[in-house]
């Protein structure tokens, strides 16, 4: 059974950083396609980005294209995302996500991590 463990969220100002790690445990973390969604309260869960097995290629959502990066480490079963220009819009819960299917399709990921608060505040 595959685990999913986000970490690497936290407070941050208005165009400030943060870079958020999803290590994967129980399986090979090149057997899937990799994704990171986020909730705000009280919205649905959203796409932000994924990225597949062997990293040759990724898919971000228009709200995040051009400030938030998605990569993955298959040796250290890792997977990141590294987000810059954060603004108050990119608060929310952050979830990692795996597919043994596309990563991208959207509605296809299994397995989910318990999520990472990221705060965009002054």
């Amino acid at each position: 059974q595959v685990q999913l463990v986000e970490s690497g969220g936290g407070l941050v100002q208005p165009g400030g950083s943060l870079r958020l790690s999803c290590t994967v445990s129980g399986r090979a973390l090149s057997s899937y396609g990799m994704g990171w969604f986020r909730q705000s309260p009280g919205k649905e869960r959203l796409f932000v980005a994924s990225i597949s097995r062997m990293a040759t290629s990724t898919y971000y959502g228009a709200s995040v294209k051009g400030r938030f990066t998605i990569s993955r480490d298959n040796a250290k079963n890792t997977v990141y995302l590294q987000m810059n220009s954060l603004n108050f819009e990119d608060t929310a819960v952050y979830y990692c996500a795996a597919t043994d299917g596309n990563y991208m399709q959207r509605n296809g990921y299994q397995t989910w991590g318990q999520g990472t608060q990221v705060t965009v505040s002054l």
